[in-house]
């Protein structure tokens, strides 16, 4: 049976490697995160209506459930003789590597400062935090945008944020009543 390596937990690599089980291969999965972010419903964190762990599925259950192996690693290189996790493993046993490990948000020089809700879960929950401190003090601004990729002008992505504004309009109000966040 052919091994493969998915590196990546995101939803594309475990949809990967749930797709390469349902065709016999040896897959196992690598990730440096334990669970399965799934990031439409991250927009109801910095609110308090869902919390990390409702928007997350352990990457183990998947595993288990689709017969493919998981291990927790951070690949810190990869080369034509296969790839180094953090702790210094090398692996070189396998027969088709496939990527799968995403992007992080580019943080433009003057707006290091910002938070994206589609970003990593670390990020979504330092956005909470900072609504928190916002609330309390009683007074504040918020600056909501979005953006696009300039060589792709059809690529404007603009969703997340403005649900994100919608749950944020309501937020005071439900923070003062029932110190939800």
């Amino acid at each position: 049976m052919r091994k493969i390596i998915i590196l990546g937990g995101g939803i594309g690599g475990v949809e990967c490697a749930i797709h390469l089980r349902k065709h016999h291969f040896d897959v196992e999965l690598v990730s440096d995160r334990a669970f399965l972010y799934i990031y439409p419903t991250s927009i109801w964190i910095p609110t308090g209506e869902a919390k990390l762990e409702n928007v997350s599925i352990p990457l183990e259950y998947i595993a288990k459930a689709h017969g493919f192996k998981f291990t927790k690693g951070r690949v810190v290189r990869v080369d034509a003789e296969g790839f180094v996790l953090e702790d210094g493993r090398q692996v070189k046993d396998f027969d088709y590597l496939v990527v799968a490990l995403g992007q992080s948000k580019l943080k433009h020089e003057g707006i290091e400062h910002t938070y994206s809700i589609c970003s990593s879960p670390e990020e979504t929950l330092r956005y909470k935090e900072k609504l928190w401190e916002l609330l309390q003090k009683g007074s504040g601004k918020l600056a909501f945008g979005f953006g696009g990729n300039p060589k792709a002008k059809e690529a404007v992505r603009g969703g997340p944020v403005f649900e994100v504004l919608f749950n944020i309009e309501y937020a005071p109000k439900k923070a003062w009543d029932k110190e939800k966040l």
